[in-house]
């Protein structure tokens, strides 16, 4: 049982929990029915975990070769290939079906567009591919935050919209200092990450850029007049915050640091503080409006 809900990658899922959420939050203006709640995190967990599986499938050659994913299922042998892709199918068709039956079919084709977006579109076509792949790859990770406003609303607005474009432009920043640490691990296996192909400068130049992007549309939320003081002055605080501590890895790799001296930890464990906060005041934001 441990292995199978390893497959699912929970640790992963976390974020899913942190952005889905507050989302209906916001969407509702106040509390979501429960059982909504319950019934979206269900059927969004059953298709990440579907995904996941699917992709653990897909990259167990490579993955037998690093050391940072060696010790998952299919390559110390707890489950099979075989059954690894079965239960990755299964839980996808069981996510569509339960979120179209117990939520709402705009919600279900959000989900299956997902794990189409992390399984096809990311695993089998970008990731061996392209050097970008994590940037269009990741649009599979901004798909939770529509699938949390279509659930309470039945359709996606300009809000969800840009919500879904804070996550897109935060996830190179917060995965790439990941891929500098483990950068000998892509190398040998022959996965072109921005970090394993370009100059230690050049990825903290995008990075920047990503972030002042991410800022530019978290702050554009607020003009909408769905959010209030709390979410405006969090993201305001949470992402000068953030901008500094990837300027800084910027300077550093500037300076020819490298390891620990650089720091690219610290800006990954940054930047899931930075979204936890964030998300954390959108879902406080409606209960606390003067």
């Amino acid at each position: 049982m441990r292995a199978y809900v390893a497959l699912t990658k929970p640790r992963i899922i976390e974020l899913l929990l942190i952005t889905t959420i507050p989302t209906m939050f916001l969407a509702e203006g106040g509390f979501p029915s429960p059982w909504l709640i319950l019934a979206t995190i269900i059927g969004g967990y059953l298709a990440a975990g579907g995904a996941n599986a699917l992709n653990m499938y897909l990259d167990r050659d490579i993955d037998a070769k690093m050391r940072r994913t060696r010790n998952r299922p299919i390559i110390t042998g707890e489950v099979s290939p075989r059954a690894a892709v079965v239960f990755g199918i299964a839980l996808s068709i069981v996510s569509v079906a339960w979120l179209g039956l117990l939520v709402n079919w705009a919600s279900a084709a959000l989900a299956l567009g997902a794990i189409l977006l992390y399984v096809v579109f990311y695993t089998m076509i970008l990731k061996r591919r392209t050097s970008q792949n994590i940037v269009w790859g990741g649009v599979a990770g901004c798909m939770p935050v529509l699938i949390g406003w279509s659930a309470v609303t039945g359709t996606v607005s300009w809000t969800a919209f840009l919500l879904f474009l804070v996550i897109f432009f935060w996830t190179p920043p917060h995965y790439w200092p990941l891929a500098e640490k483990f950068t000998k691990d892509y190398e040998t296996a022959g996965v072109p990450m921005l970090p394993v192909v370009s100059s230690r400068t050049n990825v903290a130049h995008q990075m920047i850029m990503h972030t002042v992007l991410m800022i530019a549309c978290s702050l554009a939320i607020i003009p909408l007049g769905r959010t209030g003081w709390v979410y405006g002055l969090t993201a305001a605080a949470a992402g000068a915050w953030f901008l500094w501590l990837v300027i800084r890895y910027a300077v550093r790799t500037h300076r020819g640091l490298e390891g620990k001296a650089l720091g690219p930890m610290v800006v990954f464990h940054g930047s899931i503080t930075y979204l936890t906060l964030l998300f954390v005041a959108l879902a406080i934001d409606p209960f606390v409006r003067f």
